[in-house]
């Protein structure tokens, strides 16, 4: 497996502007730090739980039918150029949630969240099965990506107001490089 990769799209995906990542950042402008944890709280163990459902359904297929992982590496990719596309267009500065930041608010976003879902449905089939069958590998795997998430929404909670301010500032430029990264981890996974 390409490390390497692996981490990039990890980091890329979590750490970029999404629903949940706008949320804590809103949380933590109107209601303050312990309530943007609270909400980190329910967004990590919901993220934690998809990835758990993620690797069981696609190991399980993976041993059913291997040649399905290839069709899910193909829309991994797929999914990843779409992202970068998405990245790069992409105006923060348009986006505004104004939520309450529950831990449940937090648990239930990730389960309507598309980024989240389609990421943890493509995560484990791109750059885990191919590689690796052993439960203990997946399980580590699974929990080395929950702790990706959560450092990233930690991230958007402690450093939230100048983050934003950064986005905005040089919005065209981290959108062009987080695009670009994004486009070189979907490439890395063919090769």
């Amino acid at each position: 497996m390409n490390i390497t990769s692996f981490l990039l799209y990890c980091f890329i995906i979590t750490i970029t502007p999404g629903p949940t990542n706008i949320v804590i950042l809103s949380t933590v402008h109107n209601f303050g730090a312990k309530k943007a944890m609270e909400y980190t709280y329910g967004a990590t163990i919901a993220f934690g739980l998809l990835l758990v459902i993620s690797a069981m359904l696609n190991t399980m297929l993976v041993t059913v039918i291997p040649k399905i992982l290839v069709v899910l590496q193909i829309v991994g990719s797929i999914y990843m150029v779409y992202l970068a596309y998405q990245i790069y267009k992409m105006d923060s500065s348009k986006s505004t949630v104004n939520q309450t930041g529950t831990f449940m608010n937090g648990f239930l976003m990730q389960f309507l969240n598309p980024k989240v879902v389609l990421f943890t449905m493509t995560v484990i089939p791109s750059f885990i099965l191919p590689h690796y069958l052993a439960m203990s590998a997946v399980t580590i795997s699974v929990l080395a990506i929950t702790l990706i998430g959560f450092l990233a929404f930690i991230t958007w909670v402690l450093f939230g107001t100048l983050f934003k301010k950064y986005l905005q500032k040089y919005n065209k430029m981290v959108n062009v490089t987080m695009s670009l990264l994004l486009a070189y981890s979907a490439i890395m996974i063919w090769m």
